[in-house]
């Protein structure tokens, strides 16, 4: 898998694919991330400017069409992509399910939003998939990409040490996840329950698949409507 991000503060993204899970993942070859600064695309040489005033005369700054449209032109004449993708808060809830079905795919491209907004003629005509990851606006897109490349590229096979984990997550059935312990079994007079000690498979099941209906029921229970 490839997934190509386009932003204007590139340095927001080194750290987070730079350890853990993405890098041990890069260093595997299970997955290129490659960042691409859209002010190298400005018509602006000088200044490398990528934004300008909206028309209309509402306040802040809207990002332009021309870099953005330069930057994925280059990227497309190189590869296919499966979607290109544009961070907003506006945009479809990021969810596992699009996580899993996201994975699947080969080449992806991610454009951080940033400023007020962006060009809308860009949302038309160039963007497959808008997507969010919460009703709250952020400083840019940046983190927003960095989630959903981190929920993204741990579910590619090989990614993480135990597959199985990444579908016991939650989620993954609508469900959450059931509560977890581990050694010493007592602690501070607090036992870990006796289902999980049995080593009884069947029993240690159905009571962790009770517990992800209680954890879900109480805590979110649209999951259970979806």
């Amino acid at each position: 898998m490839r997934i190509d991000i386009i932003t204007v503060l590139p340095e927001l993204l080194e750290s987070p694919f730079s350890h853990s899970i993405i890098k041990r993942a890069i260093d595997k070859n299970l997955v290129e991330i490659h960042v691409h600064n859209l002010r190298d695309y400005s018509t602006d040489k000088r200044h490398r400017r990528v934004d300008d005033y909206p028309f209309g005369g509402d306040a802040g700054m809207v990002m332009q069409i021309e870099p953005i449209f330069a930057a994925i032109n280059h990227l497309k004449s190189e590869r296919n992509y499966d979607e290109i993708i544009f961070t907003s808060p506006d945009g479809e809830q990021f969810s596992q399910k699009e996580a899993n079905s996201l994975s699947l795919k080969e080449n992806l491209l991610i454009l951080c939003g940033h400023y007020k907004g962006i060009d809308h003629r860009v949302r038309e005509h160039l963007i497959t998939k808008e997507i969010s990851i919460g009703d709250y606006v952020l400083t840019g897109g940046e983190m927003a990409a960095a989630i959903m490349t981190d929920a993204i590229v741990r579910l590619i096979p090989g990614a993480i040490g135990d597959e199985q984990s990444a579908l016991s997550d939650s989620f993954q059935d609508n469900l959450l996840a059931p509560p977890v312990y581990t050694r010493p079994a007592e602690f501070n007079g607090w036992r870990v329950p006796d289902v999980l000690l049995s080593g009884n498979e069947k029993l240690i099941k159905e009571w962790q698949m009770e517990q992800s209906l209680e954890r879900t029921k109480r805590l979110r229970p649209n999951l259970l409507n979806d």
